[in-house]
């Protein structure tokens, strides 16, 4: 905490300078009234921050994580810009003295001092880069606010259809719906949208309903409230659900880890009493018309510092002589590490990365900053005939938002051919 409040003050240190040099020319009254409005919202901010931390302290209930993500929120939406603002104001300084070092190192190897100094003018160009800062800042701030009131509740729809030539033919044409990451703690208050968006869920008449991991932030009570409207999810051919990393409980504070290993369970029962068939290590057979393909689920293996408590071959064991195979994979890093090339899964379902709920996705361009972290984290991947599917994340954590990586519901239909 006390890392953070240091950071956000130099930053507003710099961001006041620079506003302070754009206002120089300025009457007293409009200085003065700017000075007291900026840090007066700082100083608050922060004073805010310190305040819900202190209040908050090993408390961890849905309201509570609520109340810290907005004002994770409110902070991104103040201090991205003014870091925006910063930099490019420290930009204008390196080059005025870069400026006035030159003209300084050629009067001495010259011998001569111009007056005025010829690099003043120079100098002077050089305000451009803080205004241009203060003009830049409005796009991330403009953004983290829309991702807060819009994004994270413009649920998108992702439609796939892949074909497999080994596909048995009773299962041409099955629908599989994937969500990934409710994160369900976070949603604390919006029952309405969660509704409307399972609404969009039942509407495409999926033959499976599939949930890879993150149900929740920490807690099994999260789910309070919640039973009947995840319940109202129903497939024909049954509905699965795997752990993710969040759902072990790993980034609580436990008394013990009796108390751990006993939220673990009651989210499992949770989920079951919602007709979720848990996969945790094993695979189920789904049979039609005489014809089998088997869904495999694994509990979360993730790269260090994730936990992998995923056991493939155990998980495998009981279907290795399936026509067709379908893993069940939290984190899309198990992918790459242990089924591709190293199995016969035909296709992989994962979530986890949220497309770090940040990116642009053009018809051109996928970008988003946590593709430095995984290479494989949004959409359709494949590779030698196997296939890998990250789902975007449902839900959200830490920052209450989505920029231009909207929350996704994906259906993919399996084809023989």
């Amino acid at each position: 905490m006390i890392a953070i409040l240091i950071i956000l003050l130099l930053i507003d240190l710099v961001a006041y300078k620079a506003m302070m040099h754009l206002l120089h020319q300025s009457a007293p009254f409009t200085r003065n009234l700017s000075k007291w409005m900026y840090w007066g919202i700082s100083l608050f901010f922060l004073a805010l921050i310190v305040s819900v931390f202190l209040s908050s302290a090993g408390q961890r209930d849905p309201k509570t994580t609520s109340r810290i993500f907005l004002l994770a929120g409110i902070l991104l939406a103040l201090y991205i810009p003014k870091l925006f603002f910063a930099v490019f104001h420290l930009t204008e300084d390196i080059g005025k003295l870069a400026a006035l070092g030159i003209h300084k190192l050629s009067a001495l190897v010259t011998g001569t001092e111009t007056s005025p100094d010829p690099s003043a003018e120079k100098i002077s160009r050089f305000k451009f880069l803080t205004q241009a800062g203060l003009v830049l800042a409005a796009i991330p701030f403009l953004s983290i606010i829309w991702g807060m009131v819009w994004g994270r509740f413009r649920f998108r729809i992702s439609h796939q259809k892949l074909a497999f030539p080994h596909l048995p033919e009773a299962f041409h044409g099955l629908k599989i719906v994937q969500i990934s990451d409710i994160h369900i703690g976070s949603f604390y208050g919006h029952e309405k949208k969660i509704k409307e968006a399972f609404e969009l869920i039942r509407a495409l008449e999926a033959d499976i309903i599939v949930f890879t991991g993150d149900m929740v932030n920490d807690l099994a009570e999260e789910l309070n409230g919640w039973e009947e409207i995840l319940a109202s999810l129903q497939a024909p051919m049954g509905k699965y659900s795997i752990l993710g990393n969040h759902d072990y409980g790993d980034y609580f504070r436990w008394d013990s880890e009796q108390d751990k290993r006993n939220n673990l369970q009651e989210l499992i029962r949770r989920q079951e009493a919602m007709g979720f068939r848990m996969l945790l290590n094993e695979a189920v057979k789904i049979e039609k018309n005489g014809s089998t393909l088997a869904l495999i689920g694994v509990e979360n293996w993730g790269k260090p510092p994730f936990a992998q408590y995923g056991d493939f071959r155990k998980a495998h064991e009981n279907v290795k002589d399936a026509p067709f195979k379908i893993l069940l994979s939290h984190d899309p890093t198990h992918w790459d590490a242990e089924i591709l090339g190293k199995t016969n899964v035909d296709l992989t379902l994962s979530g986890h990365t949220h497309g770090m709920q940040f990116g642009i996705e053009t018809r051109n361009i996928k970008w988003s900053p946590v593709q430095w972290k995984y290479p494989h984290w949004a959409g359709l991947y494949s590779e030698n005939k196997q296939y890998l599917y990250v789902n975007r994340g449902f839900g959200y954590i830490g920052y209450p938002g989505r920029v231009g990586m909207p929350p996704e519901i994906t259906i993919i239909e399996l084809l023989k051919g």
